[in-house]
């Protein structure tokens, strides 16, 4: 019921994840991760929201993604009705399909991407995303958001869309976590959201708050020189 995809910029160190689908709240059940574990995208007829948390406890203890993957997915008596994708903070990736997730399902991986999908229009969708993301420059939302237009063009959720999410960590910068959870144009209003997300005094904000490689930031502590503008 759903198309996901995960990526590594391995020049900025920089993991983004974004999902759509044609049921509710796309982001709260699918991605999961952060900066020191990696991300993850669960879903399926019957998506286990254990099997994302559980798979980035797995990649945070050092485990690659594919094995982290097999770890989690193997024990679930389940696991026919549930798909999994994961990437670990180097860029690895691994996923899973049950034997019933409903067709048209599948994933496919590429240099620092993964894209995973079920319930879909058409096989191109997943293929479609996959090319997108790794077709496209600038900045890593940039590069989500045009791989989910491309999955949308292609044929998308057989049902349509209702729901879209994204999600982008770095240890230098703060997450960036947008979610759509009901609407007739989803993908538009991510994209709008987006945008608000980087005016000022909001994006301002976010560069003066803690991250992994700065825990005790703070405004009195920042220099009085430009701060530089993030990546995402």
């Amino acid at each position: 019921m759903t198309v996901s995809i995960l990526a590594f910029d391995k020049k900025t160190g920089i993991l983004g994840g974004a999902a759509m689908t044609g049921s509710l709240c796309v982001g709260a059940w699918v991605l999961r991760g952060g900066a020191d574990s990696g991300l993850s995208a669960s879903q399926g007829t019957a998506p286990s929201t254990l099997w994302g948390d559980d798979v980035l406890t797995e990649m945070r203890a050092g485990k690659p993604a594919a094995l982290a993957v097999a770890n989690v997915t193997a024990p679930d008596t389940g696991r026919a009705h549930r798909q999994l994708a994961a990437i670990d903070c180097h860029g690895r990736t691994g996923h899973f399909t049950g034997d019933l997730s409903v067709p048209v399902c599948g994933a496919l991986e590429g240099p620092g991407v993964v894209v995973a999908g079920n319930m879909l229009s058409a096989p191109e969708v997943i293929s479609a995303t996959r090319d997108a993301y790794l077709g496209s420059t600038g900045a890593m939302p940039d590069r989500l958001m045009a791989a989910l237009v491309a999955g949308a063009r292609a044929g998308g959720d057989s049902r349509g869309l209702l729901s879209a999410a994204l999600l982008v960590v770095s240890r230098s910068q703060t997450p960036l976590s947008l979610r759509i959870d009901r609407s007739a144009r989803p993908l538009e209003d991510l994209a709008s959201l987006l945008a608000a997300a980087r005016t000022e005094p909001y994006w301002g904000w976010t560069r003066v708050v803690p991250t992994l490689a700065d825990p005790y930031r703070a405004p009195d502590l920042v220099t009085t020189e430009p701060l530089p503008v993030p990546e995402v």
